[in-house]
């Protein structure tokens, strides 16, 4: 296992934890599963039926998609911690590379999508009781004031620890013990946020290698257009993420980097020459480097 000095990571990184609620609006129904296991005579609960109690409506869809976008673009633009979601962004990637600006842009992009659906909710619920026919019921939709409790867009920032944080009145054995412990445990989550950036570089470049090349009967393979916009969004975001300094990810990145310039959408879908020189060089790429 590579080992990184703990202190140095910890003054060049900070860990957000973002915590999103969202209601989603479905409901199971019980009766209605319960029917459909009847009509088709079977003998144990074979599925369950859940209720879009907004269907045909788009509100309460603009805020769940808008949470998951977010929730997706949190994933992207940071590195896996803990299991219980904190993620490693560097101070680079938080203030220069604009990660804190976004996130509250983001915060007040959803709140406001909230308090657009709240606004609109008891209009929304009578106009339900029409569309649904007989699968509304009135007692599945919340009270207006309990809305609130629903949409929740939080999240916090806070150093990253270190084993030198321990101030603890015991031996100074079991204070040594318990921070080769606390190193161990760094190490192996360090490790395992590198080795999350250099599966999405690796992910991006053998998919990028097989659209660029041929069929069997040497035919074309159809890409679509974020095959390169994926790619130039990576190589920017690998300078926000390579929270070690790692010379052989940002060597990867600017050859990446290399052969994407000057390369357009249209001319790898037009030029065999393009695409076969992009092949080539992410070829090379994926064969340089130990995965």
């Amino acid at each position: 296992m590579e080992e990184f000095e703990s202190i140095g990571i910890a003054t060049s990184s900070m860990l957000v934890e973002l915590s999103i609620s969202c209601w989603t609006g479905r409901k199971l129904d019980k009766a209605v599963s319960n029917e459909i296991d009847a009509s088709k005579h079977t003998k144990v609960r074979a599925g369950n039926y859940h209720k879009n109690l907004f269907a045909g409506n788009h509100h309460l869809d603009a805020v769940v998609k808008y949470a998951a976008n977010v929730r997706l673009w949190n994933t992207k633009r940071t590195s896996p911690w803990s299991d219980s979601g904190g993620r490693i962004v560097t101070m680079e990637n938080l203030f220069a590379g604009g990660y804190k600006q976004e996130l509250d842009t983001h915060r007040t992009n959803y709140l406001a999508l909230a308090n657009n659906f709240k606004t609109v909710y008891p209009t929304l619920v009578s106009a339900m009781a029409f569309q649904l026919g007989d699968l509304f019921n009135r007692d599945e939709y919340p009270e207006p004031e309990e809305l609130d409790s629903k949409f929740k867009f939080e999240y916090t920032i806070s150093p990253l620890p270190t084993s030198g944080d321990f101030r603890i009145d015991i031996g100074e054995q079991a204070k040594a013990e318990l921070i080769q412990h606390y190193e161990e445990h760094f190490n192996k989550r360090l490790n395992t946020a590198m080795r999350d950036v250099w599966d999405r570089l690796h992910s991006c470049l053998t998919h990028m290698s097989d659209r660029l090349g041929s069929t069997e009967d040497g035919k074309r393979k159809v890409f679509h257009s974020t095959l390169l916009s994926n790619a130039n969004e990576l190589v920017d975001l690998l300078t926000k993420l390579n929270i070690t300094k790692d010379v052989k990810l940002e060597q990867a990145r600017r050859e990446l980097a290399d052969a994407l310039n000057g390369t357009s959408l249209e001319s790898l879908k037009e030029s065999d020459y393009m695409r076969e020189t992009v092949k080539s060089k992410v070829d090379t790429i994926i064969s340089k480097f130990n995965w």
